[in-house]
């Protein structure tokens, strides 16, 4: 099965790894790891919520960007 990972930067060093489809996350020093760990975690998630993510869904993930005001309020 193909899940999306989305990597950022930790502010405290190294990358916070998040999978939409499940809403798992997870982190790691490299992106390696990080990806690694989103991968362990994602695989604990469905052994517990094996029906959590309807096939239809699975890899069909669409990453955009948007703009905002920096001090919108």
């Amino acid at each position: 099965m193909q899940l999306t990972a989305i990597l950022t930067p930790a502010v405290e060093g190294g990358f916070v790894a998040l999978n939409p489809e499940t809403g798992t996350c997870s982190q790691g020093e490299s992106v390696d790891q990080a990806l690694s760990n989103l991968q362990e975690a994602i695989e604990l998630y469905l052994e517990e919520f094996p029906d959590e993510i309807p096939p239809a869904i699975a890899g069909k993930s669409l990453l955009t960007t948007i703009e905002v005001l920096e001090h919108a309020a």
